[in-house]
Formats: structure tokens, C-alpha cells, sequence
């Protein structure tokens, strides 16, 4: 069984009191004990980070790239290992949890890179005898709250781009899934980073949030959106940078013209496919009238035959969702959605399978309009409706209806709707024939409010969050 503790200062150090978790495949399996950090350790850990940030500031850029690297190639060497802790914790699929693993590691590898590649700006002067160099400064602290349905892969891109760029970092990963930062935190000790550059509480997450967020420089929170308002809400009164990542309502439009069989693919990746338990996940398919019933009931047969299962079982397609609260919640949202006229044309129930386990069908409704509940609020479970339209500039308007703009896409074989289409999305990434959810980890990812905040994450853009830049004035006297 999986033992894990808070990790302060350099040092693994037991908490106040411990909780279990246990495998959403199998509830009679626990998976690990955990340590949970009491107010006081948290605000050690925020003491630690500020302490250890002059010296990781001033840190040699050779060998901050080093240790960067050497935290990738142990992550990639340990993929098997760490990917299997992550399915039985969280309830991905293995081959989901080992690909979780591997783009943890292609982060650390990336930001490596990013140390010795991030430029400054050299400037001449409308003054003669001047020039003006801008140039770069880590933010400081960073305070990174992370969510359970990525558990691995989205601390590793706070962590990794946070450290690369000179900052330190306390980590509060989510206590529902806590493993697989743990797992994080002894590889960062292992290459031998400075103790307090980087630490890791486990603990409640409004009372450890809202001490990491007044002791820090920077918050970078990924979560829901009534949480992150919160978040905004406490960063604002002592003028702390956030970096807010949070829900998405995602909608796939599919033309007349669309390649069917492409259209089908796509939208049921995007819909259920890691349990639908993606912020970026489709949640809404807006079907243009002449191809509606075609792509309805191949996407229903589509939803009805994944075998859902034990995310370890080499068959299973869709593993459980991750938590008994969500579980729980999902079916809340199919009554809701069934009570307001919603038809339920696929899944929707809880299904078995060979242990206890948090198991629910891959879901479809039909016969839904844009203004209703179910197409207005994000499920975050394997839950999607289905939208008819007459043209573009309805499903543009359709998709545009939602107030939540993280992601949106289109299927077309017309490169002119596509366009059209990129330009018109209010979503913050926009994905042409291929699912909504599926992200690389080296350019900007991040939605428009109310689905996100600030700067975006990920590739050279995490920069403008994790660096503050300052512009110096030279009187060099040279005419």
C-alpha cells in the first residue's frame, strides 16, 4: 500500500492526522495512506519556499536545466509504476494512467530546455546615448493547487515551469488523489533539489488554500469555477498574481459536410473517454440538420459499446469515475437534464462490473436546446446532448451561447467554415476535426473567463505568469 506524507523543507514529515484512499475500480481496495497537513505545516511549507527562493533564483542555469531533465527521464523510466498507482487511485484506464506519466515527463524535459531558451530584450533608444534592456524575474512564490482528474500530468506543468523559470512552489495536490504528486516529490528529492525549493502539503483545501494564497507571490489554481472565484476572490486582497484554470461546457459542431466516420470518432473521444472527466471534454454536439440523425445514431451505437471496467483490465475502455461525490453527481445531472425534457437516448445509469466500483454508462441525450440546464452547466462526467441546427451561423451562435469558453471545435470538410468558425469561437483553443480535449504540452493552454483567469499555461507562454519582467534604462554615454 502506497504510504505517503508532506514533504517541508527538504524533509518527508508526518502529519496531523492520516486518511485512506481507495480504488474507485474496486472500493474494497485501499490504496494508499496519507498524511494530512495541519494549518501550522502549511504555513511552514510557504516559510520554506520563501526561504529557499534567493538561492534558487541565483541557482547556475546549467545545472537547474540539469535537474529538470534528470526529474523527466526518471518519470519516463518509471511510467509503469507510477502509471498503474495512478489507475488504481484515480481510475484511468492503465494505458491512460502510463500516458498521464509520459507527458508529466515530456513537461520536465520541455522546461528544461526552457531555463537556458527564455530570452530577454535588448532595445535602442529614441534618446541618444541610451539603450533599455528588459529582462526577466522569477514572480516568487508560487502556491499550486491542483485537481484529482489530472493527478500527475497537471502539477508536473505548474512544477516544472514554476522551478524552470526560478521560482519555488508548494504543491497541495488533491486529497482524493494525492499518490501520484507524492510519487512527484520523491523523484524531486532524489535528483537532488535544495530542500524548500520545492514542497508538498496534503491537506483540506479552503483551509490550506487560503493560507498558501496570502503567504504567496503567485496562486495557480485548476478547478471548478465557483472554487476558482473564491480563489480570485482571496488572491485580491493581498494583490497575489493568479493564474485560474477552470470549467468548460466544450461544444463540437458538426456540419453537413463533415466526414462522418471522423465526426463520430472525435465526438465520442471528446465525450467519454477518461470517464469524460476533462475540463476540455465535449459536453454539447451541435449537429447541422441534413447529417443529424446519421451521426445520432452512430454516435449512440458508438456510446453503447464501450466496455466500461476495471482500469486495469486490458479490455476496458472507460474506466469509473473518480470519486463517489462526482458519481454521485453525474446521476443527479441525468435526472436533472431527463426532468427538463432532455431525451435519453443512451447510458445514463450505473453499471457493474467484475469488483465495486464507481462504473456509469457513457451518456447521451437528444432532443435538447441550447438554453436548457444540461447544455448551460458542466457535468464533468461522461454526459453529452445533442444539439440541432439549420446552418453555421446557428451552430455559431449555439456554441457561443454558454458563458464558459475553454474549448470548442468543429468537424467540416470546408476549410472556409472552418475558418470562419476559428475566428467567431469565444472558446480559448479551438480544435478543426479533431476532439476538444487533447492538449500538447508546448503552446498555450487555457480558456476565456469564466473559464479561466490571467495568464495561460503551458509552453513558452507559462512565462508571463511565472516571471515578472522589469525595464532598465541605460545611459551608457556612447553618442
Amino acid at each position: 500500500m502506497m504510504q505517503g506524507e508532506n514533504y517541508i523543507d527538504g524533509r518527508w514529515r508526518h502529519g496531523a492526522s492520516t486518511f485512506e484512499t481507495r480504488n474507485p475500480s474496486d472500493l474494497d481496495e485501499a490504496v494508499g495512506i496519507y498524511h494530512k497537513a495541519a494549518p501550522e505545516e502549511v504555513a511552514e511549507a510557504m516559510a520554506a519556499a520563501h526561504r529557499a527562493l534567493p538561492g534558487w533564483r541565483a541557482f547556475n542555469a546549467q545545472l537547474r536545466t540539469d535537474l529538470l531533465r534528470a526529474v523527466g527521464d526518471r518519470l519516463m523510466a518509471s511510467r509503469e509504476e507510477i502509471g498503474r498507482l495512478l489507475s488504481r487511485e484515480e481510475g484511468k484506464t492503465l494505458a491512460e494512467g502510463i500516458g498521464e506519466t509520459i507527458r508529466a515527463a515530456q513537461c520536465f524535459q520541455y522546461y528544461s530546455g526552457e531555463v537556458l531558451r527564455h530570452p530577454g530584450q535588448w532595445h535602442g533608444s529614441i534618446r541618444d546615448g541610451h539603450n533599455i534592456i528588459v529582462s526577466y524575474e522569477p514572480v516568487g512564490v508560487v502556491a499550486a493547487i491542483t485537481p484529482w482528474n489530472f493527478p500527475l500530468a497537471l502539477p508536473s506543468w505548474k512544477v516544472a515551469a514554476a522551478l524552470a523559470y526560478g521560482n519555488t512552489v508548494v504543491l497541495k495536490p488533491s486529497s482524493a488523489v494525492p499518490g501520484p504528486a507524492i510519487m512527484l516529490a520523491r523523484i524531486l528529492e532524489e535528483v537532488g533539489l535544495p530542500g524548500g525549493v520545492f514542497n508538498l502539503v496534503v491537506g483540506d483545501g479552503r483551509s490550506s488554500g487560503d493560507i498558501m494564497v496570502d503567504a504567496a507571490d503567485a496562486v495557480s489554481f485548476t478547478g471548478g469555477t465557483n472554487t476558482g472565484r473564491s480563489v480570485m476572490i482571496r488572491a485580491a486582497q493581498s494583490m497575489t498574481k493568479a493564474q485560474l484554470e477552470l470549467g468548460g461546457k466544450n461544444p463540437l459542431v458538426v456540419l453537413d459536410d463533415a466526414d462522418l466516420d471522423l465526426a463520430v470518432d472525435i465526438a465520442a473521444d471528446g465525450a467519454w473517454i477518461q470517464t469524460g472527466q476533462r475540463c476540455t471534454g465535449t459536453e454539447r454536439f451541435i449537429v447541422q440538420r441534413g447529417i443529424h440523425d446519421a451521426f445520432v445514431e452512430r454516435l449512440a451505437a458508438k456510446a453503447r459499446a464501450y466496455k466500461v471496467g476495471h482500469a486495469l483490465d486490458p479490455d476496458t475502455q472507460i474506466g469509473p469515475v473518480a470519486t463517489k461525490a462526482q458519481f454521485d453527481d453525474n446521476l443527479a445531472f441525468v435526472a436533472a437534464a431527463r426532468a427538463e425534457g432532455a431525451e435519453l437516448l443512451a447510458g445514463g445509469i450505473a453499471v457493474e462490473a467484475r469488483t465495486r466500483g464507481h462504473y456509469m454508462a457513457p451518456t447521451l441525450f437528444v432532443g435538447t436546446h441550447g438554453e436548457m440546464h444540461c447544455n448551460q452547466h458542466e457535468s464533468f462526467g461522461p454526459i453529452a446532448a445533442v444539439i440541432e441546427v439549420a446552418d453555421l451561423d446557428e451552430a455559431i451562435a449555439v456554441a457561443n451561447g454558454c458563458e464558459l469558453g475553454l474549448s470548442s471545435g468543429i468537424a467540416t470538410r470546408s476549410l472556409k467554415h472552418a475558418e470562419a468558425f476559428r475566428r467567431a469561437s469565444r472558446a480559448g483553443m479551438v480544435m478543426i476535426n479533431t476532439p476538444t480535449a487533447g492538449l500538447e504540452y508546448h503552446v498555450p493552454l487555457g480558456g476565456r473567463a469564466p473559464s479561466g483567469f490571467g495568464a495561460r499555461e503551458t509552453g513558452a507562454a507559462a512565462a508571463e505568469f511565472f516571471t515578472e519582467s522589469k525595464t532598465a534604462y541605460v545611459n551608457h554615454g556612447v553618442k
